[in-house]
């Protein structure tokens, strides 16, 4: 079935809502979209209906992260990840640009009410932490409730001298600044 609705997405026939989303729009079928998320249900049939269905604008997004949003909505599975348009990728910079897609996608997911895209996220965003992203990655899980996600960063902060190097990056001074909290968390271990 997945496969058939993924089709029904790519080939586009009988959209009946579209979406603005950072200046792109993308087309989709609100029966779908509502039959999947409890926040589309309401933004698209509910009181909170969106004054016009023919565009709903969607904030704070990037429309890839919200193609791939999408993509789960009809298929039940992560798609691959987009590149972002700059072709001067190298190999670390395109790793690092995929994680911060799928960091996006779970803030998403939560945003949407899609719990499996969101555990499906905390699952991927599990297996890529390093030094430079653990702070980053630490704070997404405290911000949305992604146990799983946070004990998988304090396990990795405890291997070796992983929580030595984690600490002179952004991300921990990142972490510092929006979870004060979790660093007393680290401290108590």
């Amino acid at each position: 079935m997945h496969l058939h609705l993924g089709r029904l997405l790519a080939g586009g026939d009988g959209t009946d809502v579209t979406f603005e989303v950072a200046g792109e729009t993308v087309a989709a079928h609100s029966y779908i979209l509502a039959a999947r998320s409890p926040v589309f249900m309401a933004q698209l049939f509910g009181p909170m209906k969106e004054k016009s269905m023919a565009c709903v604008r969607i904030e704070d997004m990037e429309a890839r992260v919200f193609r791939a949003l999408l993509h789960f909505v009809y298929s039940d599975s992560l798609p691959e990840i987009e590149h972002d348009d700059d072709n001067n990728y190298d190999e670390e910079e395109d790793v690092d640009d995929k994680i911060a897609v799928v960091q996006h996608l779970l803030v998403a997911a939560d945003r949407y009410g899609l719990d499996r895209l969101k555990l499906l996220s905390e699952h991927k965003l599990c297996s890529c932490i390093d030094t430079s992203n653990v702070g980053t990655v630490l704070a997404l899980a405290e911000q949305h409730g992604c146990n799983g996600l946070k004990k998988a960063c304090f396990k990795f902060l405890m291997l070796g001298s992983n929580l030595k190097e984690a600490v002179a990056t952004d991300g921990f001074q990142h972490l510092g600044d929006r979870c004060p909290s979790i660093l007393r968390e680290l401290l108590a271990l």
